[in-house]
């Protein structure tokens, strides 16, 4: 497997999760995740995203969930007002052993990767689109009642991998219905996974995410 290390900065957010091959644009305001992007730059450009739990442990700091993706700093740019504009490549993701004391402001883990060592795979997955497009029908339905319309032919020009995937971060899912999609071993287990997800949502609370 290609080395990564295994202490890594962590950026915990909420409703946010990335895959491996996948790129999301991040802006960074927050004083100690300018100092996290700082000291990347200067090293090997590499922070790990996370989502925080809705609990806290004994201290009031936010408890995380065990499985996250590790991603690469591959655009940088500093707005006049002192923020960070950066463009995060999903690398591979990882499991997190324990977490580490450091002087830093931000939060680091350390990490194994091994249970996800098939992310760096170049084998694409067998899978037809037009099962794809049968699966996301509720999905498509979900997005477009708010607002969003997805254009199925730009996604056929896409690897399905890529499409799942950005569907699945994209999707107005709870935290944890997001968290099942970014543990699913493979891209099958996924997109059985968001079927599944779909099915427990009544399109008439929508508006309030309720899940029946």
């Amino acid at each position: 497997m290609k080395y990564f290390p295994k202490i890594i900065p962590i950026f915990p957010l909420s409703n946010f999760i990335i895959f491996p091959n996948t790129t999301v644009p991040l802006n960074i305001f927050e004083p100690r995740y300018l100092d996290m992007v700082n000291d990347s730059m200067k090293s090997d450009k590499l922070i790990g995203m996370i989502q925080p739990k809705n609990s806290a442990d004994e201290n009031g700091i936010p408890k995380l969930y065990d499985v996250g993706c590790l991603g690469k700093i591959i655009s940088f740019r500093e707005t006049e007002d002192s923020r960070y504009l950066i463009e995060l490549k999903g690398k591979i993701r990882f499991q997190i052993v324990n977490e580490v004391n450091t002087n830093e402001k931000y939060r680091s883990v350390e990490v194994d990767y091994n249970e996800y060592s098939n992310d760096l795979s170049d084998e694409s997955e067998k899978l037809n689109f037009s099962d794809l497009k049968l699966i996301f029908k509720d999905l498509k339905s979900l997005f477009e009642k708010r607002g969003f319309i997805i254009n199925w032919k730009s996604l056929e020009k896409q690897s399905l991998n890529e499409t799942i995937n950005a569907l699945a971060m994209a999707s107005p899912f709870s935290i944890e219905e997001k968290q099942v999609l970014l543990e699913a071993k493979n891209l099958d287990t996924r997109k059985n996974k968001i079927a599944e997800i779909l099915k427990t949502y009544t399109y008439d609370n929508y508006e309030n995410t309720t899940l029946q």
